[in-house]
């Protein structure tokens, strides 16, 4: 089954941004990141999303990452849907915090559950028929708002929102410019349609 084996942000300044995602989420190994200076403006086109068990373990990882360096987009608060916050990474890159879980299970901890990068596209349906032409499989699928395709073994889970939905799922505007600043490995190497990027595993 294809999916995504691992992703990797480009960012201004290496060794920043991982003494960073260390210290915020303890993403040593999960996550790549490499130089780049590539124009880029405004909502790149994706969120990365960080699933735990219980609201504590949200406002534990938010709290790491605000004193790593990060910047609130949206304070975590309940929703119908759960816990959750976002914030922004120093490179750019825009994180959610979230369980969906309203009550605490026992302590607080750093542990991740899921990672799910969710892209923003332009149209959800031909971006749905595009990730399955190329070998990957449907888990979720809400017609014409979202699409969750099955992770396997694998550590991220790819997930697609309307583009708009989700910036203002994030807290910010829609618009944006330039390189979306990500590589995706495992299916490609090919570029969707809406831009981003993929790499053979």
């Amino acid at each position: 089954m294809t999916s995504v084996e691992s992703i990797t942000l480009e960012v201004p300044d290496v060794a920043a941004a991982r003494a960073f995602y260390s210290a915020a989420f303890g993403l040593d190994r999960q996550l790549n990141v490499r130089a780049s200076e590539a124009p880029t403006s405004g909502f790149r086109g994706f969120t990365l999303s960080l699933v735990v068990s219980q609201p504590s373990t949200v406002d534990a990882l938010v709290g790491a990452a605000l004193a790593a360096g990060a910047t609130t987009l949206k304070e975590p608060t309940k929703g119908f849907w759960g816990y959750g916050g976002v914030v922004r990474a120093p490179d750019g890159a825009i994180w959610k915090v979230a369980t969906s879980s309203k009550k605490e299970t026992g302590p607080a901890t750093r542990q991740i559950d899921e990672i799910v990068l969710l892209l923003g596209v332009a149209d959800i349906a031909a971006s749905k028929r595009f990730y399955v032409d190329r070998g990957l499989a449907v888990d979720k699928s809400f017609p014409r708002k979202y699409v969750q395709f099955d992770a396997g073994s694998a550590p991220v889970t790819l997930a697609l929102y309307g583009r708009r939905a989700l910036a203002k799922d994030a807290g910010v505007p829609a618009d944006g410019s330039g390189s979306h600043r990500l590589v995706i490995s495992g299916a490609g190497p090919f570029t969707d349609p809406d831009g981003f990027t993929w790499a053979a595993s």
